[in-house]
């Protein structure tokens, strides 16, 4: 007897999977929210166009593996690996931009390893990596939050030019983009510039980046969400946020005139969207309780490695991927001992 094309045995019940991801996209809503009203309608069409893209690509590829369809495209998986990618672009990016992420997400870094739960990297950030290394014009093309927008753009303007890279009369997109809080501060520093007189600008509020900071908190709000409901384990997400900021106080407490505040660090880029939904993926974060604190601080030390002495100003997708490399040795090492043997 078959069911699906499986073989049985087998149970029939909800799946945990499309319940698990089903959660992850509620906790998604507040900080989609933020980032709509921060930086306008086209992070809205992005998401809506990247899952309309992800589902086909999806399709055409189990069509293609001989997979059956429906439990597989129900599963909600290709849908947050869309959503994640989709919030991760700048708002203005071009369609085919989100065309070639979400293909590379999909056929290259999910299902030529075999598919959801064999991939070793996470989907979305190596999508993201290709993108931001072979686009980088249009990866660092940021909107600046509406709050400081001289040119918001309508619906339907905000439409044209990601699907027909047509602006309003006088517009570029060189004049109405510019540089985001951490790119800000990190080339002001590289020119020695004080942190103190570059918070001062127009791009930073309270605590951090204006906007990024109010998304920010959303992402963590959302976190916290899905710890609650015993989606994710707090063990990944604290031990990021606590090895960031601890490497960003000891930087600040040194060398305050050429660090970043640790609160900048915490609360501006993707710092909470990746220790919260993307370094606690499931299939390829590290499986032991004390791999994933080791993967989580992992991942903060080398998002701030990156941020002051590489090239990138944020890192967070690179520092993923280096410790997705890392997870088979890092749980190899901490396995806990089986019951009855000696360590």
């Amino acid at each position: 007897m078959k069911l699906f094309g499986l073989t049985s045995p087998f149970l029939v019940g909800n799946s945990r999977v499309t319940k698990h991801m089903i959660q992850l996209l509620l906790a998604l809503i507040p900080a989609l929210g933020a980032l709509v009203y921060y930086f306008g309608y086209g992070v809205l069409i992005n998401l809506i166009f990247a899952t309309i893209v992800a589902l086909l690509v999806e399709a055409f590829m189990l069509h293609l593996r001989g997979r059956p369809l429906k439990p597989f495209l129900t599963d909600g998986s290709a849908i947050v690996t869309a959503v994640l990618l989709a919030l991760a672009l700048p708002s203005l990016a071009p369609w085919w931009l989100t065309v070639i992420g979400i293909i590379f997400a999909i056929v290259f870094a999910k299902h030529l390893y075999g598919g959801l739960g064999y991939n070793p990297f996470n989907p979305a950030m190596a999508a993201y990596v290709l993108l931001l290394i072979s686009f980088p014009v249009e990866m660092t093309s940021w909107l600046p939050v509406n709050s400081i927008n001289d040119h918001p753009l309508s619906f339907t303007h905000t439409f044209q030019a990601i699907f027909s890279g047509q602006l309003p009369a006088g517009l570029t997109l060189d004049t109405i983009s510019g540089a985001t809080p951490l790119d800000e501060m990190k080339t002001a520093i590289g020119q020695s510039v004080d942190p103190i007189f570059v918070t001062n600008h127009k791009l930073y509020g309270m605590i951090g980046g204006k906007g990024w900071e109010v998304v920010n908190l959303c992402f963590l709000i959302g976190g916290l969400f899905l710890i609650y409901r015993r989606v994710i384990s707090w063990h990944i997400p604290v031990a990021m946020l606590a090895s960031l900021a601890l490497i960003s106080s000891i930087t600040y407490f040194i060398t305050p005139h050429t660090s970043a505040t640790p609160l900048l660090h915490l609360l501006s880029g993707g710092t909470m969207i990746c220790a919260f939904f993307i370094a606690t993926d499931p299939v390829t974060a590290s499986t032991t309780l004390r791999g994933r604190l080791i993967f989580g601080a992992g991942i903060g030390l080398l998002t701030y490695i990156i941020r002051v002495w590489g090239g990138y100003a944020d890192g967070i997708a690179f520092a993923v991927l280096l410790m997705n490399m890392l997870v088979p040795t890092i749980d190899y090492y901490t396995q806990p001992v089986t019951y009855g043997h000696k360590k």
